[in-house]
């Protein structure tokens, strides 16, 4: 017999949409990370009817996520793998901070199987803030969560969802802080219903969660560096000597890198560093060149997803 799958899963991480401050008027001077997630829950009129009235919740981490962590990453993925694998399990729903939250829906798109939504979602306000805009942005998220046909790893604030692969955060203090760039939102949520642009991302995982075991402190190091004027070749010497593994350069343009940073990172290179190229414009993505010495990476990702990217690829190599 197969089972109806009904429950909705909540799983939390802090960020701002679970910060307070002491003064309602007050969206920048908060501490982020302060209320629990079942705490959250509760504050939102009409949430568990939305979800059915099967909605679980549980606490994976309390930070800001400017300070998210490898391990972080680590424990959040293998719950929810636990979870879709769950046949009560109708989708996943992840509060987060916004600063990372990026990051953290590549890095899952890349490690999970998500045959069923995994949905992150996020604040710009404290849950202190006269209107936060956490509370609308849960009921969208289980929304999404809940909606006929919804898979694979999405995003979703102030109404808007978006790929794993395209969402970034664009604006520093605006509810509406976060887009996807030339590919375009994946759709929108408009009074509880979702109106696609188009179809719902793949669920197959590019690297499967297995590859993200072991101790994440001992995971391979990747570090960004950016093309600018002047830029030297310091830093990427200093990194080599202190054993980075893999460097990704935000660079201007088309891929070009000033040629001093240029020289540096090709003797890193040479020395066994894995090294990717991203543009530092915010659109678009980097048209390799024949004869290139650096590889571009080519999917537009930006440079903090090509590190979760190269960061997955060095892991698999080394467990090959």
């Amino acid at each position: 017999m197969q089972v109806a799958a009904q429950k909705i899963v909540v799983l939390g991480t802090g960020g701002t949409i679970a910060g307070t401050a002491g003064d309602a008027s007050d969206n920048i001077g908060y501490t982020a990370a302060q209320v629990g997630v079942e705490q959250l829950l509760e504050a939102v009129p009409g949430l568990a009817k939305a979800a059915g009235d099967a909605m679980v919740a549980e606490q994976i981490a309390q930070v800001d996520s400017k300070d998210m962590e490898h391990a972080i990453w680590q424990r959040l993925a293998a719950r929810c793998a636990a979870h879709l694998a769950d046949p009560q399990v109708r989708g996943i729903v992840i509060t987060h901070g916004t600063d990372t939250l990026e990051e953290t829906a590549w890095f899952l798109r890349l490690v999970l199987d998500a045959h069923k939504p995994v949905v992150l979602t996020c604040a710009m306000r404290p849950a202190t803030a006269l209107a936060p805009d956490g509370p609308q942005n849960l009921l969208d998220a289980v929304a999404v969560a809940t909606a006929a046909g919804a898979r694979g790893v999405v995003a979703v604030a102030a109404g808007t969802v978006h790929g794993a692969h395209q969402v970034r955060k664009v604006h520093p203090y605006r509810v509406d802080a976060f887009d996807s760039g030339d590919g375009g939102p994946l759709g929108w949520v408009e009074e509880g219903a979702v109106r696609l642009a188009r179809d719902w991302p793949a669920p197959e995982a590019l690297h499967p969660q297995g590859g993200a075991a072991g101790d994440a402190a001992h995971w391979p190091r990747v570090e960004i560096v950016l093309s600018h004027a002047a830029a030297s070749g310091r830093m990427v010497d200093l990194l080599l000597a202190d054993g980075v593994d893999g460097l990704v350069v935000a660079a201007t343009g088309n891929g070009t890198v000033h040629q001093a940073l240029e020289a540096a990172l090709l003797r890193a290179q040479a020395a066994g560093v894995a090294v990717r190229v991203t543009s530092r414009c915010p659109l678009g993505r980097v048209l390799p060149r024949p004869g290139d010495a650096l590889q571009a990476e080519a999917e537009g990702l930006g440079a903090m997803k090509t590190r979760v990217s190269l960061l997955l690829e060095l892991l698999a190599a080394r467990r090959a």
